[in-house]
């Protein structure tokens, strides 16, 4: 399409929603549903599927770095027993065999040093065997060594797999939003619609990026230490093992309660993203109307219960942490005070108690840091319902298979159009017009009478409700929007320009023109003048604001893009309203080379721009009242002539 703003004027019709309405508008937004975590948290990770093989890859590096790791304790716990059984041996007579001490002992009565002698590996008056404890040391080091490598890898792995899966995320998004109707973008605010593009998808990156590796890592470790525990000791296993419950417990009734505000939190940051960017984008309205302290009442008011969200969401979900950690210093407490008993009984080794205290911690860490998850869990989860609201939108219809064949001459027949925004407020009621190939149809009316509207639905940014517009005798229902729009071209009130060079803000229109084609539809629409006037010519960069150029500049950059497309049918939307005088006569002459040999709408609200036009339309309220020229309209003495009055007797008789 040769389209030359980023969309047409908004509808001449009440909001719809919170992207309408200036910089004050959309401060109600209604509160969203309460979050469904178990199937948006499914379909997050529905996303990973295209990565099975690479998700594997990544769970057998964590099952080798995790068994390599679970293994590292029962070797130091083996080094602990050779330095106290050495550090013994070293106390007893050099000599005498150990069945010997240990008969000495439960003969003088001492049965619990007996008990604990038996238990152990060693020989009397020897000492530390270093040799032995370098081994242990060393193969402990080298496992250590090799469990980081292997969790280095699975974290690069997995790296990969959600940066991809989070571009494809994106890409998803930017198609969708491409295939979203016009009725979308009127509904929502630009600021919260970007919150969802960005903060929103940056926060899922993260989330998946910490949460399946911890996940992952944990649910491993609890599974690798339980085993190596109960191989231990099953009684301290079992009192092990009674962290799970609590931990399970405590987790869900803190989750619970922090879901809803995570909600809320990411809810109110695009509400305040959605104020701040309406804002800041009317500022000079702001200060013009000295609304400034009502607008930072109001940021300071939503910024409030974007604090109240973020800090209860916050401090509820932390207290995950501190609690899994009082619990497994009990669950440490009463390992240390049984473990104890168990090597003085000779039940179990003193290494081996060290070791099982280790692995309590290994044990107990993993869980609490599975209850810390459901903090980033939670806020990843929150932010993907919110993505995945947007992917769910209704999009605009299928595009059709059917093509118009041969070159478009421009005949545009309405007939019988009803169309309405709400079900029950009709705005076109059976509308019926014929604009012949080559004919300049000006529009007219006051504001809501359905002007801007008659041009969305010729563009097909809106559906029909009934009846049916014709292209040179074809439906534009029946060919892809693409297609119609191609053979379009519209000039609106509000000039969009993006960052680039003059050059390329005209080839836009046609991105395959050559640079004769530019500069000639430049000289046509006397942008050419002011471009070479200006020190790098067409090379001249513009900001994506176009700020470096006037108003009527801009205006005449669309109307060069425009004339560059080559449409059949051209709209021109109130094109001139925002420029001077002197500027207007040269955007009405470039305006008049455009038209030439194509079917052009005018849409004005100055009746002097289109007194030549070949047909006059006079709208009221979604019907056409009046049509003729403009000495015929005049004549007449209806709807016309009073607007007429209206803009040129009126200040004459002040005048006068």
């Amino acid at each position: 399409m040769s389209a030359v703003s980023a969309g047409p004027r908004g509808p001449q019709r009440p909001a719809m929603g919170p992207g309408r309405g200036g910089p004050f508008a959309g401060m109600n937004i209604p509160a969203e549903k309460a979050s469904n975590f178990g199937a948006s948290a499914r379909r997050l990770l529905g996303t990973l599927r295209p990565e099975r093989f690479w998700l594997t890859l990544v769970l057998v590096f964590a099952v080798v770095s995790v068994a390599l790791s679970v293994i590292g304790p029962r070797l130091l716990g083996e080094g602990t027993n050779l330095i106290f059984a050495g550090v013994v041996s070293k106390q007893l007579p050099a000599g005498v065999s150990k069945a010997d001490v240990i008969a000495g002992l439960r003969a003088s009565g001492d049965d619990s040093k007996a008990d604990m002698l038996g238990a152990m590996t060693l020989t009397p008056g020897v000492g530390i065997d270093f040799g032995a404890l370098s081994s242990v040391l060393l193969w402990a080091l080298a496992l250590y060594v090799l469990a980081s490598a292997f969790g280095w890898m699975q974290a690069y792995v997995l790296n990969g797999v959600v940066q991809r899966t989070v571009y494809r995320l994106r890409q998803r998004i930017e198609a969708k939003i491409h295939r979203l109707p016009l009725r979308y973008f009127d509904s929502i605010q630009r600021g919260e619609l970007l919150s969802r593009v960005t903060n929103d998808v940056d926060n899922i990156s993260q989330s998946l990026q910490q949460s399946i590796s911890q996940v992952v890592s944990s649910l491993l470790t609890v599974l690798g230490v339980l085993v190596m525990m109960f191989l231990l000791s099953p009684l301290l296993a079992l009192i092990a093992l009674v962290t799970i419950p609590l931990t399970l417990g405590t987790t869900l009734l803190i989750a619970k309660r922090s879901q809803k505000l995570f909600v809320a939190q990411w809810k109110n940051t695009g509400e305040l993203n959605g104020q701040i960017e309406e804002t800041y984008t009317g500022h000079a309205l702001v200060k013009v109307f000295g609304r400034q302290n009502e607008v930072q009442e109001k940021f300071r008011a939503k910024n409030s219960e974007l604090y109240q969200a973020s800090f209860g969401a916050q401090f509820v979900s932390g207290l995950i942490m501190p609690a899994m950690t009082f619990i497994g210093n009990l669950v440490y407490v009463g390992i240390a005070v049984v473990g104890g008993l168990q090597v003085a009984s000779g039940a179990m080794q003193l290494g081996d108690v060290q070791a099982f205290i280790q692995y309590s911690r290994q044990f107990t860490m993993p869980l609490a840091q599975l209850g810390s998850m459901a903090n980033m869990l939670q806020s990843g989860v929150a932010s993907a319902e919110r993505v995945f609201d947007l992917l769910d939108e209704e999009e605009e219809s299928e595009e059709p298979a059917a093509s118009a064949s041969g070159p478009s001459r421009g005949r545009l027949v309405f007939e019988n159009v009803s169309f309405r925004y709400t079900p029950d407020k009709p705005l076109i009621t059976d509308l019926s017009l014929v604009a012949e190939p080559g004919q300049s149809i000006a529009i007219v009316g006051p504001t809501g009478a359905g002007k801007t509207t008659l041009v969305n639905l010729m563009m097909r940014f809106y559906e029909l409700d009934s009846g049916r517009i014709t292209l040179d005798g074809v439906d534009i229902a029946s060919l892809s929007r693409q297609e119609l729009r191609s053979r379009m071209g519209m000039v609106l009130q509000d000039t969009w320009l993006f960052g680039g060079t003059i050059r390329d803000n005209i080839a836009y229109g046609r991105p395959a023109a050559s640079e004769e084609e530019i500069i000639e539809a430049a000289q046509a629409t006397y942008v050419d003048r002011f471009v070479r006037s200006l020190p790098e010519g067409y090379d001249t960069l513009l900001d994506d604001e176009g700020g470096n150029v006037s108003a009527g500049e801009k205006q005449l950059l669309t109307i060069a893009r425009a004339f560059l497309s080559r449409p059949s049918v051209l709209i021109l939307d109130e094109a001139t309203s925002s420029v001077d005088t002197r500027t207007e006569v040269l955007v009405q002459k470039a305006m008049n080379a455009l038209r030439s040999d194509r079917t052009s709408f005018v849409i004005a609200h100055r009746l002097s721009t289109i007194r030549d036009a070949d047909l006059i339309l006079v709208m009221e309220a979604g019907q056409i009242v009046e049509q003729g020229t403009h000495l015929e309209l005049l004549a007449v003495g209806g709807a016309y002539s009073r607007l007429y009055e209206a803009q040129f007797a009126a200040p004459a008789a002040e005048e006068v």
